[in-house]
């Protein structure tokens, strides 16, 4: 029994120390926009493209930080009413008249969503098909819950100037003030930034390839490249799936030859960069447990390809790497055992001190930090859910609509 015991924490603190030595230093939160120099010699034609639907009670703030950006060259808003029953439209009139740019909001009504599209991507189609018209040097693709710091928008554009990048995104800040906020939101950028190491996304020759879908420029010329937004028209995490298709740089990206994202080996063509951002942030609340437990539970099977051998692994993996070591440190003193009990402890202070630099970046107790094999057993079982979800025909659910998994994924 302690042979058993002891193999599996050593297994466990291998890993551990594998990946804060050699997994891309992803815990270091060094990747960050804000240290961007915004001094440009030309200002590119800017276009946003806001995908809303019954977004009313959050416009009057994201809205607002959008059109106040301190960018001086040309910037448009199109706002997108994706089928809202809450007058997402008027109030976004309303706001553009308030801060005196009507001129640079266009409303466009959403037509019926057709098969084979996602709700949100076939809001962001139409979106840019409208912009285009102002023959645009970038697109900024943001959410109607993200709050703009007033220079966000002059240093993505700067950042992708400056480096001759193809797409620039932040994870934005997410909203960390109620309980299960404070619990559960650090853990999910953690474990993004464990899944695509922000350094191995920004070097053009490691194949890992992710974007944060709050705020992404992109350039036109690298969309048309990859075919447009329809290339990853049914993909359910399509910040991640565009991210991948402009690195990759194919017309043939499409969903019928790829997953909806992969590490593929394949040389990359596009130039990205991902990193964090400090001053803009979602207002999307998350006050309840059951919030957090659907936004993770709608996209964690499809982050496994819908594979039943990927869940299987990445089940056991969490067992292993999270809670294999507190349930030593137990089994170690009940046993009697001290080197049993003194090893998990070690793999235990190895995970909170990858954990603690998120958990002051998002201001939290630093006692929060212990805490993360508790946060991995409630993430594991939200995985889990996925797929009961995905196998009971109710996956990818958000906003009232339900995707089903695609033939061809």
């Amino acid at each position: 029994m302690d042979v058993i015991v002891l193999g599996l924490m050593l297994l466990s603190l291998t890993i551990w120390l594998g990946l804060l030595c050699f997994w891309g230093q992803f815990w270091r939160l060094d990747q960050q926009l804000e240290v961007t120099e915004t001094q440009l010699q030309s200002l590119p034609v800017v276009c946003a493209v806001v995908p809303a639907r019954n977004e009313a009670d959050l416009l009057p703030t994201t809205l607002r930080s959008l059109l106040l950006q301190d960018y001086s060259g040309s910037l448009n808003v199109f706002l997108v009413d994706d089928g809202s029953t809450d007058g997402t439209a008027n109030f976004a009139e309303e706001v553009a008249h308030a801060v005196g740019k009507p001129q640079q909001l266009h409303i466009i009504s959403g037509i019926s969503l057709p098969s084979g599209w996602s709700g949100k991507l076939w809001a962001v189609e139409q979106g840019i098909n409208s912009a285009s018209k102002f023959a645009p040097d970038y697109f900024l693709l943001t959410d109607a819950d993200i709050e703009h710091d007033p220079g966000n928008l002059r240093r993505l554009v700067a950042k992708a100037v400056q480096e001759d990048l193809d797409l620039v995104s932040v994870m934005v800040r997410l909203r960390c003030e109620s309980f299960w906020e404070k619990l559960l939101i650090p853990a999910f950028v953690f474990f993004f930034q464990k899944l695509y190491p922000f350094r191995w996304v920004n070097n053009p020759n490691n194949p890992t390839a992710a974007a944060a879908g709050g705020s992404i420029l992109i350039a036109r010329e690298a969309l048309e490249r990859i075919g447009g937004i329809q290339v990853i028209r049914q993909a359910l995490i399509d910040d991640c799936a565009l991210a991948d298709a402009i690195k990759r740089g194919t017309e043939n990206w499409g969903l019928g030859t790829r997953k909806e994202f992969s590490q593929s080996p394949i040389p990359s063509q596009g130039r990205i960069w991902l990193g964090l951002s400090t001053l803009t942030r979602s207002l999307r609340p998350y006050n309840s447990l059951a919030t957090i437990w659907d936004m993770v539970a709608r996209t964690a099977y499809t982050q496994l390809n819908y594979s039943p051998l990927l869940l299987l692994a990445t089940l056991l993996g969490m067992i292993l790497i999270y809670l294999v070591p507190p349930v030593v440190i137990i089994l170690g003193i009940v046993l009697g055992n001290w080197l049993i009990a003194f090893t998990g402890l070690l793999g235990w202070l190895l995970m909170t001190f990858a954990y603690y630099p998120t958990i002051r970046f998002y201001k939290c107790s630093p006692w929060l930090a212990l805490s993360l094999p508790a946060i991995a057993f409630l993430y594991t079982l939200m995985t889990l859910d996925s797929a009961l979800r995905h196998w009971q025909g109710r996956g990818g659910a958000w906003k009232g609509r339900v995707y089903p998994n695609p033939d061809n994924l």
